[in-house]
């Protein structure tokens, strides 16, 4: 009898590692890296993307552009070569969702303000209001961290085919004024190509931990 337990016990053993071996093939079977998608102009809502690439499927990246941030300092798609980054649309008087954005875009900057691959990008859509010094007083108000996260101002123009052609985040307001826009509550994640890999709510405590849930996902991305 006591010889038979013996044998139990060893057989138990033998089937736990061997179980904890198949449980451990399964779970990296079922946890293979899912990369971000590329976001299109044809795979985004249509209200927020300009009529001439609507249907675009493939190749869109972010363009060039040349702003003034709150410091006064011209901001080129340089600053932000081989980094990730996070944009967003806004203007420092909007009292109804910026306020929102603004305390959650704070709160990223936060969870990545020692991580020198990530940054921060927002744009006026009121240029003619925001001016560098108003940039800078909204700021410093804000608790905004010059080296992480720059407030952009500049050519309407820019601004208005930036944030429809390039990042695919802003409305026309519909009343016929040359680039007259309305900005909305996304957030877009831009990975180190310059290509879109998400769009969250940028008033939403969820989708915020998604962003950054993503962000860690494209750090382990290889970049080609």
């Amino acid at each position: 009898m006591l010889s038979f337990f013996k044998d139990y016990k060893r057989f138990a053993i033998v089937f736990l590692i061997i179980s904890i071996v198949i449980i451990s093939i399964i779970y990296n079977k079922l946890n293979v890296y899912q990369p971000l998608p590329i976001y299109q102009p044809a795979m985004v809502s249509a209200e927020l993307v300009d009529s001439t690439i609507q249907y675009q499927k493939k190749y869109h990246k972010i363009a060039d552009f040349s702003l003034i941030n709150q410091n006064g300092k011209t901001i080129t798609q340089d600053d932000y070569k081989d980094k990730i980054y996070v944009a967003d649309f806004f203007f420092t008087t909007c009292q109804t969702i910026c306020p929102i954005m603004t305390s959650n875009m704070v709160d990223i900057q936060k969870e990545i303000l020692n991580d020198a691959e990530v940054m921060l990008l927002s744009h006026s859509v009121t240029p003619e209001i925001d001016t560098a010094a108003q940039l800078k007083r909204y700021a410093i108000e804000k608790g905004v961290v010059d080296s992480k996260w720059n407030l952009v101002t500049g050519d309407k123009k820019q601004i208005y085919k930036l944030a429809r052609k390039s990042y695919l985040a802003v409305k026309d307001n519909g009343d016929g004024g040359p680039f007259d826009m309305v900005h909305t509550e996304n957030f877009m994640l831009i990975d180190k190509k310059r290509q879109i890999r998400g769009f969250y709510d940028g008033t939403n405590p969820d989708d915020i931990n998604r962003l950054l849930d993503d962000i860690k996902i494209l750090k382990k991305e290889p970049v080609k």
